[in-house]
């Protein structure tokens, strides 16, 4: 067999014998049909696999075990699985560190030794050693519960802390004495969506809904409840705060300023917009004022300084500004520019009572420090062009923490002095990695309509681009959100044996403010996927790859993007990885959180014009007999977010509809939701398999 040497790990093959070897020989399970129709604004749609809907069903159970049965018997055939498994094992074991933080008498901060399954809180006094505060690994005996945040009392003598199971969103509360160590008698059950914010020592706010029996929502179960929970008493005596009957809101959030004297509370029907209030909590009579009603623009507090409110809005501002306002007149809307919009996207955080003012240029971060009046004082030095998080922290601190990481800089932590503006050195990753044989470059390529999309391409210095490179293309292009520069060792494994790294900043996201992000909802959605494309046909025109070796992956709506590309464009693309993805567009809104994604997608009850729309590009309903590309789906047995029912049918659609060679199969994670908490062990494992199944399905292979 003749083989053309690509790097020292990576090698190509271009023999029909190769190709013959990956393709898939085996059977597919069998997945019933039914005779399930629906009928939209006089048309009939067929929906011949609604029965995978129900997966707590035995049927359901039956068919995820064959159809890992299948997956499991393919990947085992790929013979450099378990080198590609091993050498992701020897990166990711090294020292990861949160940054740290604040709380009483202690700093608290996360490690993991390198291959624990969740990582450990930690904590210690100034002077002295760390000890162990809360260790998840313990939660359960396989490593699938998980620590999902926690919440200190303002001294620090109480800490509520979120409890998942299996990856789901449902979690429980667990409340402990941070002095003994001691678990009070207040554990809360079936909370979801939910912060903890502590009224002084006595209780505190969260948030959740009524918990379904299935998938399928009531109207009564999508409706979001704030609660206040007081010390010592049961669950179901917590006073209702906002929500439930009196003010439906499909998402309800609230939390207590610094001081301890006011209550803020944001409510939205969707992903997009939100209304404001505030509730004075010195007095007995606790009354709402609304300092913002409508879901036309988003709106949220920042910080209280005395009388003073700092907003963040977007309110003729789409790239946002920074706003303040009188607690005393907040209902009269009085207010004054502290930092005014900007070319790019703005974010703000305080600490030390000063105000960090965060912008995204072209998806980097710059970062500056203002004080409380608007006055600029000065710009945070960063690494380089990369992804800065953290820069908050209670008011009376004179220094913070913050983290910064690009494609090719693992994430550090800094300690930044306020008063100087100067920042140190406080951890650095341990990986095995030598940045300068790496390079990151941003490129704008056009899309279909001739708008400019920025994308970074990140690869080994010095490759060839004679169109023989293995390419991964990763989007997502949807609810304002932007992809960052960050580190990854399961990308590094991919790029140290030769391979490409590619990221695009689609429409729909929020790199550029809400035009951009508009640009890719509801009737302009279309734009995402033709942006992905012209991505696509951009890496192959410029030579970095071709159609042989170009792989795209993208998870929940970056899954959707997935199967909208390789069903309008299924010759374009050789791998493909769509991850927990959105993937029937006429029924996504019946189920979990579903109901609050209309306004990026629009919902097929709309308008006929509407449902066409969605119709037209939903993947589960645009699947042909076609030859489709190598095609690994995953998801997890506990997602309740996007429940599996989204995956289960588009694979069934693809096995049925595929008349090629090339695998169409699904991978199924038991015991995991739709990312969040997963162990390390479970995350090592998703990543050999997807290298594995890439390269295998190029003709490639991997030497370490």
């Amino acid at each position: 067999m003749k083989r053309i040497t690509l790097c020292t790990a990576l090698l190509i093959s271009g023999t029909m014998a190769y190709a013959q070897m990956n393709a898939f020989t085996g059977k597919y399970p069998v997945t019933k049909t039914t005779d399930q129709t629906d009928e939209y604004f006089g048309t009939k749609v067929p929906d011949p696999y609604r029965w995978l809907e129900d997966d707590r069903s035995e049927e359901t159970k039956n068919w995820v075990k064959e159809q890992n049965k299948v997956t499991d018997a393919y990947l085992d055939r790929i013979p450099f699985r378990a080198a590609i498994k091993k050498r992701l094992t020897e990166l990711w074991n090294y020292e990861k560190f949160s940054a740290p933080f604040k709380e009483g008498d202690y700093t608290y901060f996360y490690k993991n030794d390198g291959l624990q399954n969740q990582s450990v809180l930690y904590r210690q006094k100034r002077g002295g050693n760390p000890e162990v505060f809360l260790d998840p690994n313990k939660f359960s005996a396989d490593g699938t519960s998980s620590l999902q945040g926690i919440s200190f009392s303002k001294d620090g003598s109480l800490a509520a802390f979120q409890v998942s199971e299996g990856g789901s969103d449902w979690r429980k509360v667990i409340v402990i004495d941070t002095k003994t160590g001691r678990k009070m008698d207040d554990t809360l059950r079936d909370v979801k969506f939910s912060g903890i914010s502590w009224l002084r020592n006595e209780g505190f706010f969260y948030s959740s809904y009524d918990k379904p029996k299935g998938s399928e929502l009531s109207e009564k179960t999508q409706i979001h409840k704030l609660y206040y929970h007081k010390l010592g008493t049961p669950q179901v005596q917590d006073e209702l705060i906002f929500g439930g009957e009196a003010t439906p809101r499909r998402y309800v959030g609230g939390g207590v300023t610094e001081d301890e004297t006011m209550l803020v509370i944001s409510a939205a029907n969707a992903t997009y917009g939100n209304e404001l209030y505030i509730m004075d909590l010195g007095g007995k009579q606790r009354s709402l004022v609304a300092i913002a009603t409508g879901f036309d623009f988003e709106y949220d507090i920042v910080h209280k300084n005395g009388d003073d409110l700092y907003m963040v809005t977007n309110m003729q501002a789409p790239n946002r500004k920074l706003v303040k306002l009188s607690a005393k007149q907040a209902g009269n809307g009085a207010w004054s520019t502290v930092i005014n919009e900007a070319q790019f996207p703005l974010s703000v955080t305080t600490c030390g009572n000063k105000l960090f003012a965060q912008y995204l240029e072209d998806a980097v971060s710059k970062v500056y420090q203002y004080d409380l009046n608007g006055k600029r004082e000065k710009e945070i030095a960063l690494p380089g062009l990369g992804t800065a998080g953290g820069f908050s922290g209670k008011v009376d601190e004179s220094e913070l923490y913050y983290t910064f990481t690009s494609y090719v800089y693992p994430p550090t932590i800094f300690r930044y002095d306020i008063k100087t503006g100067k920042s140190e050195l406080y951890k650095k990753a341990g990986v095995k990695f030598d940045p300068s044989l790496y390079e990151s470059r941003q490129v704008f390529y056009t899309s279909g309509d001739g708008t400019k999309i920025p994308m970074i391409i990140t690869s080994k210095k010095g490759i060839k681009t004679d169109g023989k490179n293995p390419v991964l293309l990763y989007g997502y292009g949807g609810f304002n959100v932007s992809l960052t520069p960050s580190f990854s060792v399961s990308n590094l494994v991919f790029m140290e044996a030769g391979g490409v790294y590619a990221v695009a900043n689609l429409r729909g996201g929020g790199e550029y403010g809400d035009r951009w992000h508009v640009a890719g909802t509801k009737m302009n959605k279309q734009n995402v996927f033709t942006d992905f494309i012209a991505a696509g046909k951009y890496l192959i025109t410029e030579k970095y790859t071709s159609t042989d070796y170009l792989a795209i992956a993208g998870g929940s709506n970056g899954g959707l993007l997935v199967g909208a590309c390789m069903t309008q464009s299924p010759g374009l693309f050789k791998v493909c990885f769509p991850a927990v993805g959105v993937m029937d567009m006429l029924r996504y809104h019946k189920f979990t959180a579903g109901a609050g994604w209309a306004f990026d997608y629009g919902t097929a009850e709309d308008s006929k014009e509407m449902f066409e729309y969605l119709k037209g590009y939903s993947p589960v309903h645009n699947v042909l007999k076609a030859e489709y590309p190598a095609t690994m789906v995953t998801t997890g047995d506990h997602d309740d977010r996007v429940v599996p029912a989204h995956s289960f049918k588009f694979a069934a659609a693809l096995q049925a509809g595929q008349t090629g060679s090339n695998p169409t199969l699904i991978r199924i994670e038991t015991k995991a939701g739709h990312g969040a908490g997963k162990p390390t062990d479970m995350l090592i494992a998703e990543q050999a398999d997807k290298w594995s199944f890439l390269l295998w399905n190029m003709g490639l292979t991997y030497k370490p």
